[in-house]
C-alpha cells in the first residue's frame, strides 16, 4: 500500500505542480509584456506611466499602469501570488516524495560521493535556504543597485554551485537541485519582496499617505529577475528525462550554457515588447548554445573508461550484465523496494526485450551513466565497455 500511495502522491503532486507552474509563468510573462508595451499618453490621469490596448476573446481591453498607486484605492484588487506559492509548495512536496524519500535512487551516487540518503537530503535542503540567503544579501548590498553586475555575479555563483553539486549528488540530483534552488529564489522574491511591498502601498493609501516609490521599484526588480530565470528553470525541471544532459561528463557546463541562453531568449521578446527593435542576434547566440550543448552531451560520461573497446562480445555476456544490473527494476515483477512496475514500462528481463531496447541501453548506460540510478547495482566500467562493444557492432542477437 505504501508503494501505491507514493506513486499516487507523485502523480497528483506533479500534475498540480505543472498546472500551477503554467499559471505562474503565464501571468509573469503577461505582466512583463504588458509593462514593457505601455505607451505614454498626455490625456491619461496624473501618475499613470502609460496605457496599452489589447484584444482577446472578442473584447477590447484598455490597460493602464500607475507608477506608484492610483489616487483612490479601488474596492477590489486581484493579487497574483497563489500561482507562485502553489508552484513552489507542490514542487517542494514532489522533491520530498521523489528525491528525498528515494534519495538512494535519485539523489545519491556513491561513485560520486559515498553518503547516506538522510545526509544527501539534508545537504540538499540546507543548500536551498543558504543560497536564497546569499541571493538576498547580494540584492540588498550596494551591488543590488547595478543590474548588470548583479546578474554577472549571480551567474558565476549558480554555475559554481552547479559544478559543486555534480561532485556531491548524482547528475540527475544535481540538475534537479539547482532547478529547485532557482525556483526557491523566484518564489521567495514574490513572497518576501513583491507581495509585501504591494501590501505596504495599499496600507499607506488606506492611511491617506503617499506610498514610497522604492517599494514598487524593488518589486519590479525582483519580477524582472524571475522573468529572466524562468526558461532555465523549465529546462532544468525537464532535463531529468534526458540522460545525455545530466549524466554526462560536462553536465555542469550544459547548465552554464542554459543559464546564459535562457535570458538571451527572454531579452529578444522583452526588447520587442518594449518597442526597442528585434535583436535577432539573440537567436544566433541561442542556436550556438544549443549546438554546444548537443556536442557536449555526446562527450560521454564522467570517468569513462578510455582505450579500445573489447573485441566482439557474445550476446549471452550482454544478457547476463543487463539482467544482473537492470532487471531488478525493469522486469514484469520488479524486486527493488519502492518500484511497483517497470519504469516507463521498459522491461529488460529477457533476450527479446534487451535487443528491443538497445537504443535506450546505449543512451542510459553507455553514452551516459544515468542507469542504474546512482549505480545502486554497482555496474562496473568493464561491463559498460562490453555493452558499448555490443552497441557498436549493431546490437547483434548472437
Amino acid at each position: 500500500m505504501d508503494v501505491v500511495l507514493t506513486e499516487w502522491l507523485s502523480a497528483i503532486i506533479r500534475w498540480l505542480h505543472v498546472i500551477a507552474g503554467i499559471g505562474w509563468i503565464g501571468s509573469s510573462f503577461y505582466f512583463i509584456h504588458l509593462d514593457l508595451s505601455l505607451k505614454k499618453n498626455d490625456a491619461l490621469p496624473p501618475g499613470v506611466k502609460g496605457e496599452a490596448w489589447q484584444v482577446h476573446g472578442g473584447g477590447f481591453y484598455q490597460m493602464i499602469k500607475f507608477m506608484v498607486a492610483p489616487a483612490r484605492m479601488p474596492d477590489e484588487l486581484t493579487w497574483f501570488k497563489w500561482e507562485a506559492y502553489t508552484t513552489w509548495l507542490s514542487g517542494f512536496s514532489l522533491l520530498i516524495v521523489v528525491y528525498y524519500m528515494q534519495a538512494d535512487l535519485f539523489l545519491v551516487d556513491k561513485s560520486v560521493l559515498n553518503m547516506s540518503a538522510p545526509q544527501a537530503a539534508t545537504i540538499a535542503f540546507v543548500s536551498l535556504v543558504a543560497s536564497w540567503l546569499v541571493y538576498e544579501a547580494l540584492c540588498r548590498s550596494p551591488l543590488g543597485k547595478h543590474d548588470v553586475a548583479l546578474a554577472l555575479v549571480g551567474y558565476v555563483y549558480l554555475v559554481a554551485l552547479t559544478c559543486a553539486f555534480t561532485h556531491v549528488f548524482s547528475g540527475r540530483g544535481a540538475f534537479t537541485q539547482i532547478g529547485a534552488l532557482i525556483g526557491t529564489i523566484m518564489v521567495a522574491n514574490v513572497f518576501i519582496i513583491v507581495i509585501p511591498n504591494q501590501k505596504k502601498i495599499v496600507a499607506a493609501m488606506l492611511r491617506g499617505e503617499e506610498p514610497e516609490a522604492l517599494w514598487g521599484a524593488l518589486g519590479k526588480q525582483r519580477s524582472v529577475h524571475n522573468n529572466y530565470l524562468t526558461l532555465p528553470v523549465i529546462f532544468l525541471m525537464l532535463s531529468n528525462h534526458y540522460p545525455l544532459f545530466f549524466a554526462t561528463r560536462y553536465n555542469w557546463l550544459i547548465v552554464a550554457i542554459v543559464l546564459l541562453i535562457g535570458p538571451v531568449i527572454r531579452h529578444f521578446f522583452n526588447s520587442r515588447h518594449e518597442g526597442k527593435g528585434s535583436p535577432w542576434w539573440t537567436w544566433g547566440v541561442a542556436a550556438a548554445g544549443m549546438i554546444a550543448i548537443a556536442w557536449l552531451s555526446a562527450a560521454g560520461p564522467s570517468g569513462e573508461k578510455t582505450g579500445a573497446l573489447p573485441g566482439p562480445v557474445r550476446f549471452t555476456e550482454v544478457q547476463d550484465i543487463v539482467i544482473s544490473r537492470c532487471s531488478m527494476c525493469h522486469a514484469a515483477e520488479p524486486v527493488w523496494t519502492g518500484i511497483p512496475t517497470a519504469p516507463k514500462g521498459i522491461r529488460l528481463d529477457d533476450a527479446e526485450q534487451i535487443r528491443l531496447h538497445a537504443r535506450l541501453i546505449n543512451i542510459n548506460a553507455v553514452r551516459s551513466h544515468a542507469m542504474p540510478p546512482g549505480n545502486v547495482t554497482e555496474i562496473t566500467p568493464e561491463e559498460r565497455q562490453v555493452l558499448a562493444s555490443w552497441i557498436a557492432a549493431g546490437a547483434p542477437a548472437q
